[in-house]
């Protein structure tokens, strides 16, 4: 199986509808979904280990990958707590840190997409 870069660029589009979907519970648009904040039910971690595990399961940026990802996903979820406590300026601040998160993600992607192409 080769992963090309329109397999990439839907990873990133599955990271942005994460911080969607987290952005729109934190602003009352939305009741949170459970499966937004599970490694196997959440979109992007479906990407991470239908696609990426099979083929670079043992490589440093996926593995990498999997741990930034859960933290972002626990932050999120600690973030939803915050909201539901009526804490909400604390929980909407909390954004900036899952944007560094997924920035970090997104790095790493490039990192394994240039490793691929080579």
């Amino acid at each position: 199986m080769n992963i090309d870069s329109l397999d990439f660029q839907q990873a990133r589009i599955k990271l942005v509808v994460f911080k969607s979907r987290l952005r729109s519970v934190l602003y009352g648009v939305r009741e949170p979904d459970p499966a937004l904040f599970s490694l196997v039910d959440n979109p992007f971690g479906q990407w991470l280990t239908t696609t990426l595990v099979p083929r670079y399961g043992k490589v440093s940026e996926v593995q990498a990958m999997e741990r930034v990802l859960q933290q972002m996903l626990r932050y999120g979820q600690e973030l939803v707590t915050l909201f539901r406590q009526g804490r909400i300026e604390n929980a909407r601040s909390g954004l900036e840190q899952i944007e560094t998160y997924a920035a970090e993600i997104d790095g790493l992607l490039r990192q394994l997409e240039q490793r691929n192409a080579a």
